[in-house]
């Protein structure tokens, strides 16, 4: 499955898109459209990822990407952290190829984003079809037919019964801030807690809620006041919280991801968020559920907080509701979201195209993609455990659908950062994509259109990763 050769002289680009199963490749692009564009437009017709994914053809990074990346570092922030040395090209279904023909599994989905899988027709057909129709307007200023269809949408599938509203935004970071506000007018209070590990974005409030790497916050001090922190799945250290460090009466929200994310991929257990259901109704605290990561269909419910019979107060929406475009959300019900005209808004929030593909990708993911994850997720969780028997320094496979996270520990037992990161990079460079999340842990979130074929594939790549780093 895994090769790495050096193209040869006589390979063309002609000859590689000539393969049914390959992407092909292409020259940097230019103003003018070319065959090999056509071809790709040609492409979108299927879903359908390559049957020769992961194919790797040269070093990698390879001669193109060299170019690119010595390119990027000449310009872009200093701040981008960049896993591996990948330069993406196009994404088809669960791959991914760079700009010198290799492709790749992808088991992070762009970070649990590309929900449908890369380039889904309909979501293409649907970005494509609103971009000749409207492109911007301003849905704080006027109306516009898919920003209401999708509010709709929402409002529809977020838990609860009660009457909800909408408010659409750019991203997960925006959709926090929003709640933040929103718990603030609604009840007057100031306080906010969060918990050890979470996260919840990089703008100045969502990082006031974030815990999840001390360098995240380092040198951004004061953030927002009045927000503290318990650990994660302990009910009895946030009453020890109100006892000691904020009285219930000043807080207004405690924000939870009820499965959480860059902390670990960790599944709290049910009485730990009945329990923040319960103590949030006792005080007049809102109960925020921060579904950016876990929600939109990928543990196989729309929301993980439908796997423990929870009704949030405040839902956080972004990353997968897409497929890629960037457009996030936060429902509330309506006796909650009464704020006057002005108290918030967003000039691309909820901007025509996002909606149009958010439509399209919820449609599929209701339509089959939803179910596909709670059945492959079973597979994958089960293929994972047995990878574990055989190999020790794997183990405590844990998720809900495709959101699946393991610990990598040392021939000791001791969990080890150094040897996950190794074996991400040895998955890399045979042709699959993986991402770390937690200290120790690594994560599988690949699109929800996956099948046990492809899981298959990629995880005997996953084992021979294990293997070479393991050594």
């Amino acid at each position: 499955m895994h090769s790495v050769i050096a193209p040869s002289a006589q390979t063309s680009n002609a000859a590689l898109a000539d393969t049914d199963d390959s992407f092909g490749t292409k020259e940097q692009p230019t103003p003018a459209r070319t065959e090999t564009q056509d071809m790709t437009a040609a492409n979108v017709a299927s879903p359908k990822t390559p049957a020769s994914a992961p194919d790797i053809r040269t070093e990698l990074p390879g001669p193109k990407a060299k170019a690119w990346i010595e390119r990027d570092h000449r310009v872009t922030s200093t701040s981008y952290t960049r896993d591996f040395p990948l330069v993406a090209d196009r994404g088809f279904g669960c791959a991914v190829q760079d700009v010198d023909g290799n492709t790749f599994l992808d088991f992070a989905a762009g970070i649990a984003v590309c929900a449908t899988g890369h380039a889904h027709p309909d979501v293409v057909r649907a970005i494509q079809d609103q971009a000749a129709k409207l492109i911007h307007i301003c849905g704080s200023d006027f109306y516009y037919e898919p920003m209401i269809r999708l509010c709709e949408k929402l409002a529809e599938i977020t838990p609860g019964d009660e009457p909800k509203r909408v408010f659409l935004t750019n991203s997960g970071a925006e959709a926090v801030e929003g709640s933040m506000k929103l718990a603030r007018h609604a009840t007057g209070r100031k306080g906010l807690i969060a918990f050890h590990g979470a996260f919840h974005g990089r703008t100045m409030g969502a990082l006031s809620l974030t815990s999840s790497k001390a360098k995240q916050k380092t040198g951004f001090a004061p953030l927002i006041p009045m927000v503290w922190h318990a650990p994660y799945g302990d009910l009895d250290a946030v009453k020890e919280l109100f006892q000691r460090q904020a009285d219930p009466s000043e807080v207004a929200a405690i924000f939870v991801e009820c499965m959480q994310g860059e902390g670990g991929y960790i599944v709290p257990q049910a009485s730990f968020l009945k329990g923040l259901r319960a103590l949030c109704d006792e005080h007049g605290i809102l109960l925020v559920s921060d579904e950016i990561q876990s929600g939109c269909g990928r543990t196989g419910k729309w929301f993980a907080c439908e796997h423990f019979d929870i009704v949030p107060d405040i839902v956080c929406i972004a990353k997968g509701v897409a497929s890629g475009m960037p457009i996030g959300a936060f429902v509330a019900s309506q006796r909650i979201m009464q704020w006057p005209p002005g108290a918030h808004g967003s000039t691309y929030g909820g901007n025509p195209i996002g909606c149009a593909a958010a439509l399209a990708t919820l449609e599929a993911v209701e339509k089959g993609m939803m179910a596909n994850a709670a059945e492959q997720g079973e597979y994958l969780t089960s293929r994972l455990r047995a990878i574990c028997n055989d190999h020790d320094i794997v183990t405590d496979v844990r998720g809900l659908g495709l959101m699946i996270g393991l610990t990598v520990c040392d021939r000791n037992g001791t969990p080890s950062a150094s040897l996950r990161d190794a074996i991400a990079l040895e998955a890399f460079n045979r042709g699959l994509i993986l991402l770390g999340c937690g200290e120790t842990a690594m994560r599988f979130a690949p699109p929800l259109c996956i099948t046990r074929e492809e899981i298959d594939r990629g995880l005997d790549v996953f084992k021979q990763a294990i293997e070479a780093a393991g050594h």
